[in-house]
């Protein structure tokens, strides 16, 4: 498919707690529109293998992750942000950034029940991370759900991609239909001649 045009630029930014899917989408639609993916886990596992986690690896991780979304927004393309967004501060930060650079940030939350989103992600799989189950408690912890002025697009977990992209297409092409359908008036609206095209 081509890239996805829009008015213009935006970030996609996932939310949700561990498991829940966020990844599964990013991922798709990135290859479904040749966006641009910047995977804060595939980018831990590139620069230090197997990963500790620890704080000096985190700050590391957060510092490139800022200079890679920096030089992204640079291009004006969709990027999509499959990062730290647990809280409300974190989301705070991609948006104000993303505004300052010229791009629409879209919330996407991708909600899936604990048990479920405890069992995808303590779950061994090739080319990722194993991770804990008290990895799973910690995050869940620490994870805050929107407020209403984040303003934010639900979608299912466990529905399949082609369901989830509906939402968010919808979500991302409906303001610029409404600015089409808009009526605009002529600079010679009071003329009283009307013509009817058959």
């Amino acid at each position: 498919m081509k890239p996805l045009q829009l008015s213009q630029p935006h970030v996609i930014i996932m939310m949700g707690i561990p498991g829940s899917g966020k990844t599964f989408f990013a991922e798709h639609f990135a290859n479904t529109f040749k966006a641009s993916l910047l995977s804060h886990e595939k980018l831990e596992t590139a620069i230090f293998k197997a990963p500790a986690r620890s704080s000096v690896e985190n700050t590391t991780s957060h510092r490139v992750a800022e200079y890679m979304l920096e030089e992204l927004f640079k291009t004006k393309q969709t990027v999509v942000f499959d990062g730290p967004a647990s809280t409300k501060g974190e989301r705070l930060q991609i948006i104000n950034f993303a505004k300052k650079s010229g791009y629409e940030p879209l919330l996407i939350w991708v909600q899936t029940e604990s048990s479920t989103a405890k069992s995808r992600f303590t779950r061994k799989q090739a080319g990722r991370t194993t991770h804990t189950a008290k990895e799973f408690d910690d995050s869940i912890k620490r994870f805050t759900p929107p407020v209403v002025s984040e303003k934010v697009v639900v979608i299912s977990g466990k529905h399949t991609y082609a369901s989830q992209l509906k939402i968010v297409l919808k979500n991302l092409v409906e303001p610029r239909v409404d600015a089409i359908q808009e009526p605009t008036r002529s600079p010679r609206s009071t003329d009283s001649r009307r013509i009817t095209i058959r």
